[in-house]
């Protein structure tokens, strides 16, 4: 069953104008005649145990119980689910109505009492499909059957109400359809548990689009970047040497970002193959090396041992560092930038520091880096912040290593 459905409100059709053709719509349906399938086909039980047990009210207490009991077995539940599905119209809400073998005594309970009221209406569709017609011909003076005895004679002014039966059959078909309709979804639609779960896969679904949307725009972006850089550099320096350079880099980054695209694309096609590839903290002088070539002078410095960071924190750690280097990049240019890492008291600190120079290159952003940074610290229970400090713009992020180890 597909989680939206399952969370989502079944949407009710808007009501038609109220006109006789719109009234007789209902005829053309082919739904009309599988819901009176569904209604009359269970007389079937009943009308084989009145020839066991003799007798009609011996026969329906029967015809209860049995379906007392087949409504406690799991495997009925679906049976029934997949016919009630055939009682909506197109888009109605079919996709409401569960499919699943009943999970606990709630679902079971819920599905005793569908087959109770469908063998109550079904019932009396089936003996209203029986009389109403009756009525019809004994208003045209036609015999009177035993079952209709207590009706005074035929007067001849009757023939005139002989729609009526007709048109009160009808309403009663189409009614009872749409109630049985109706019905499904709160009696054989999902329990909470089973809304919890869709709720559940609903949310991580989301989830994992977010955390594919931060790979792409980091591992891309920061690619697009340096290319523009780069391209710029070495349009404005007009020395063929630099040029030459300035390619090369373009061309390993761009190499970089398809492997970053075909990892993610990995990850769509399996996503239990989520981790296997990403890079860490120990593949992070690639980033360096693709800050130098786009004109940035790169200091590093690192305290602590990073072989102990665990390999989730190690990887996010990656990535804002890639996120962090391509803001600088982008927003100060090829400018000096100090990067610490330090692992100490179980944290992991990165730290990322560079100049403001007034004359830093116009480069359009939609504000999305810094708040990935915060919602990659936020997901390993760490913080990220970023700003302007005497003159300078630091960015600073730290992760517990314990949240990740647990």
């Amino acid at each position: 069953m597909n989680a939206t459905a399952v969370l989502a409100p079944p949407r009710r059709p808007a009501h038609p104008a109220r006109t006789p053709a719109a009234a007789a719509r209902p005829l053309a349906r082919s739904v009309t005649y599988t819901r009176l399938l569904h209604l009359v086909i269970v007389n079937a039980v009943p009308a084989v145990l009145i020839f066991v047990t003799g007798g009609f009210p011996s026969a329906m207490v029967a015809t209860a119980l049995c379906l007392l009991a087949a409504g406690l077995v799991p495997a009925m539940r679906t049976v029934e689910g997949v016919q009630a599905r055939l009682l909506f119209v197109r888009g109605e809400g079919a996709g409401h109505v569960g499919e699943r073998a009943s999970a606990g005594w709630g679902d079971r309970l819920r599905l005793v009492v569908w087959l109770e009221v469908r063998l109550v209406l079904g019932l009396g569709v089936s003996m209203l499909c029986v009389w109403l017609p009756t009525l019809t011909e004994v208003s045209w003076g036609g015999g009177v059957p035993s079952a209709l005895r207590f009706l005074p004679p035929a007067r001849d002014w009757w023939a005139w109400l002989s729609p009526l039966p007709l048109l009160a059959l009808y309403g009663v078909i189409v009614g009872a359809g749409a109630l049985m309709a109706r019905l499904a979804v709160p009696l054989l639609g999902p329990s909470r548990a089973e809304r919890v779960a869709a709720l559940e896969a609903r949310t991580e679904e989301l989830l994992e689009r977010t955390r594919l949307a931060r790979e792409l725009h980091d591992s891309i972006g920061h690619a697009l970047t340096v290319a523009v850089l780069q391209a710029g550099a070495a349009r404005a320096a007009g020395d063929a040497a630099f040029t030459e350079r300035a390619l090369g880099a373009i061309e390993e980054t761009g190499r970089a970002a398809l492997e970053d695209l075909e990892r993610v694309l990995g990850v769509l096609r399996e996503p239990e193959s989520a981790a296997r590839g990403r890079p860490g903290l120990d593949q992070s002088e690639r980033l360096f090396a693709s800050a130098r070539g786009a004109g940035a002078e790169v200091a590093v410095r690192v305290e602590g041992a990073l072989d102990a960071v665990p390999g989730p924190v190690s990887r996010e750690a990656y990535r804002m560092t890639q996120e962090a280097l391509t803001n600088v990049l982008r927003h100060a240019g090829p400018v000096r930038v100090d990067v610490l890492f330090r692992v100490e008291g179980g944290v992991l600190t990165l730290d990322f520091g560079n100049p403001l120079p007034a004359d830093a290159p116009p480069f359009p952003g939609g504000g999305t880096g810094i708040r990935g940074l915060r919602e990659r610290a936020g997901v390993l229970g760490g913080t990220a912040t970023a700003g302007a400090e005497g003159g300078a713009w630091h960015v600073r992020v730290r992760l517990p290593l314990g949240e990740a180890a647990r």
